[in-house]
């Protein structure tokens, strides 16, 4: 006699048959030897969400005078030229996550892809990134509370931040989504303000009226330049790949993973490009913001030409909030991933592959997280360099990663798998290293000198770990 389901069990059974049929599979990680620890319960939106808040749809406004000095007044073509570069780069992370559906990102795919050693070399570059980014994020976010609340130090909003998103990620990864949805609404509500306000302002005759300028300028463009700013300018795109940490958690897979990732960047770029677009126009005095010096308040003036100081503390403010908790929560989780897969693999200490049977997250490794944001947002707090440093250390961990990356497509489908697909998986992964190798060769010198230290150290840890035996475990590896 057949029992009668409720409403809510039958939902749950078709939520799971939803589940196994979007999941190939070839795509469960048990074939490479891996139990599934993490909950599948994260879906296309989900991503998508996931992807703008690491991005942040308001991330030009901490570092828009920036962009502006180096791109001598074209911030709209380097966050254009930014977008296509990586859009390259995400149908490169498209191929590779459906090769290897794990947590890890390009750890993984340089690993399996081309070889042990390169996979180690590629996540330790990667971590330069991911270790980092969270660090850099609660700085400025802590700056910009700062400037809106002085009595309270920026290494007490620091801890704040560090502390809220923690005991948050913690609580797992649905929890995360949930919160992080709420804060990109009102993200996104406070970018409408300024953009409307900004658009009557230049209707009203203020900044230099409209024009392609920030897009292109004949009088002053210069390519190297432009490229230069470009590297500056992906700091802002930087996060859509964490995008990939969560294949493991999604429900429709690698499929999945690959449209968000595409999905969230164009979006992303759009509004990038808008906001810098309106911005630049709006811009009181351009000759002053092309000149040397402290560029960190620019929008926040332009915000204030374009609505009034209502404007200018909203913008600051939300820049504040949304870097300090949106961004950085998700951050959190992204690194949190990627130490949790290396260390499964036997490339860092074992306790930190150690998952919560309660949440489903990597508790280990989200406190390690955490404990290293503090100090080094704190160290950082103390130096009239730390942001910049930050900066060009995190961008040239993610761009070395990313043309590695485009070498791992070319290495596994071409050479490895014989695939007749050259567009997808030897024609764009070219076009996407070449485009990010043009942007690493016009970054600063300081940015490429700290690179290559932080690679040669590296190389010194990869070298003392196979002398001790622990060679990478990468289960269902094939050579």
């Amino acid at each position: 006699m057949c029992r009668r389901l409720t409403g809510r069990t039958s939902f749950a059974i078709l939520e799971k048959r939803n589940m196994e049929a979007a999941m190939q599979p070839q795509e469960t990680i048990e074939r490479f030897g891996y139990r599934q620890e993490l909950q599948r319960g994260v879906g296309l939106a989900d991503l998508v969400f996931y992807g703008l808040v690491m991005m942040v749809p308001i991330s030009p406004f901490a570092i828009f005078g920036d962009v502006y000095h180096v791109s001598n007044g074209m911030p709209a073509l380097a966050y254009l030229i930014g977008m296509v570069a990586l859009l390259f780069t995400a149908s490169s992370y498209a191929q590779m996550v459906k090769a290897f559906p794990l947590s890890g990102s390009v750890y993984n795919y340089a690993g399996r892809g081309i070889a042990r050693p390169v996979g180690f070399m590629t996540g330790w570059a990667i971590l330069l990134d991911y270790l980092l980014a969270p660090t850099l994020l609660y700085l400025l976010a802590s700056i910009a509370m700062n400037a809106a609340v002085p009595a309270v130090p920026i290494w007490a909003w620091l801890v704040v931040f560090v502390i809220v998103n923690t005991v948050i990620n913690l609580r797992g990864i649905r929890v995360t989504l949930s919160l992080t949805k709420a804060m990109i609404v009102a993200e996104l509500i406070v970018l409408a303000l300024f953009l409307a306000a900004g658009v009557w302002a230049l209707m009203q005759g203020k900044g230099q009226g409209f024009s392609l300028a920030p897009l292109f300028s004949a009088d002053t463009i210069s390519w190297p330049v432009v490229f230069g700013a470009a590297s500056f300018a992906v700091l802002s795109f930087l996060g859509f790949d964490g995008i990939s940490m969560l294949v493991e958690e999604s429900k429709g897979g690698s499929a999945q993973v690959g449209k968000a990732m595409k999905v969230a960047l164009i979006l992303a770029g759009v509004l990038f490009i808008v906001q810098v677009w309106v911005a630049a126009l709006l811009v009181q005095d351009p000759a002053a913001l092309l000149a040397e010096g402290d560029h960190s308040t620019a929008f926040y003036d332009v915000a204030a030409v374009a609505g009034g100081s209502w404007l200018q503390h909203t913008t600051s403010i939300a820049t504040g909030i949304s870097w300090g908790l949106a961004n950085t929560m998700v951050a959190q989780v992204a690194v949190s991933r990627l130490l949790y897969a290396m260390a499964r693999d036997r490339q860092l200490p074992a306790f930190l592959a150690r998952v919560s049977v309660k949440h489903s997250v990597p508790v280990n490794a989200t406190l390690l997280v955490a404990a290293l944001s503090v100090v080094l947002g704190v160290w950082m707090s103390t130096r009239d360099d730390g942001v910049s440093l930050l900066v060009n250390l995190i961008n040239m961990g993610a761009l070395v990663a990313f043309i590695v990356l485009h070498v791992s497509v070319v290495v596994h489908y071409v050479i490895r798998q014989r695939s007749n697909d050259l567009v997808s998986h030897l024609i764009v992964p070219l076009i996407g290293m070449l485009i990010l190798v043009f942007v690493v060769i016009n970054a600063s010198v300081m940015a490429q000198w700290l690179g290559l230290i932080w690679l040669a150290v590296g190389a010194l840890i990869m070298i003392a770990v196979y002398v001790r035996g622990r060679r990478p475990d990468l289960s269902g590896l094939t050579q």
